[in-house]
């Protein structure tokens, strides 16, 4: 009789990469985070911000906000604020700070709407996409699944519109492009990925995704990460997009990168075509 397999756990690596971090020993107990780490913002002592002049505004309905993406490690997956009271990384206790839609840090402005997603870990934990305080895919709703997990939103009303998880390893291709090449004008489409979001891409879904705003679709390889927000129409490339590459030197788990997590506010269209 074949032998049962033992249940498949994330195992941690120790990175090689060298960053700068206000607690001691860093935020992981003394292990290096993937993320380029000179940008921090108030309220997130051990998550580095990106720096918002590296993504210029260009959308056709002035796309950035003032919240720019954030990229870090999942709160669950290491952040300060899991630790216990009295943690090195954080040895004194703080006030409890507001959270608004979809746990962010401050409010959008009005007439913005408020995301969080979060791409899967590994193949064990996976995406979440949050929108104004709704959750819209994740393990919770049973509506996650391996390979690119997309979200169409309306972007005048915010509502949603469809939701699909679509299997880059072993499912069919023709199926996400039936999925995303009828886009109407304005459609906002957020995708996070899971496990592994690039082996079944072909030239022409790269060429739509980047027609979406993507700047990264074109290097998306075997078990990268990304989360990424487009929209039909826009003249230039998305602000909201985040990927880290699978690589055995640098990666988080055993045969995964770190899992991202992206937040922001994207201005409502005033009209739909």
């Amino acid at each position: 009789m074949r032998a049962n397999r033992e249940p498949r756990t994330l195992t941690p690596r120790r990175s090689q990469a060298v960053l700068a971090t206000s607690c001691p020993g860093g935020c992981d107990g003394g292990k290096a985070r993937l993320e380029p780490a000179p940008h921090r913002g108030p309220g997130h002592r051990c998550g580095p911000h990106l720096d918002r002049r590296q993504h210029p505004p260009g959308w056709a309905w002035q796309w950035l906000s003032s919240h720019p993406a954030t990229l870090r490690q999942p709160r669950e997956l290491g952040d300060c604020r899991a630790r216990p009271m009295g943690h090195p990384c954080c040895p004194h206790p703080e006030p409890r700070a507001r959270r608004y839609k979809c746990g962010l840090p401050q409010p959008c402005p009005e007439e913005h709407l408020a995301f969080r997603m979060v791409s899967g870990a590994a193949n064990v934990i996976g995406p979440k996409i949050c929108l104004e305080d709704k959750m819209l895919m994740s393990s919770v709703k049973d509506n996650v699944g391996r390979g690119l997990n997309i979200a169409l939103v309306n972007g005048v009303s915010g509502e949603l519109i469809e939701a699909r998880a679509f299997d880059m390893w072993a499912g069919d291709v023709n199926d996400l492009l039936k999925f995303i090449r009828p886009l109407h004008e304005g459609t906002l489409v957020f995708v996070a990925s899971y496990d592994d979001p690039a082996t079944k891409m072909n030239e022409e879904t790269r060429k739509l995704f980047s027609d979406l705003g993507s700047k990264n679709v074109k290097d998306l390889a075997f078990r990268d990460s990304w989360v990424f927000v487009g929209a039909k129409g826009v003249q230039n490339k998305s602000p909201f997009e985040q990927h880290v590459r699978n690589s055995k030197h640098n990666n988080k788990y055993e045969g995964w990168p770190e899992a991202l997590e992206m937040e922001g506010c994207i201005p409502r269209r005033t009209t739909a075509s």
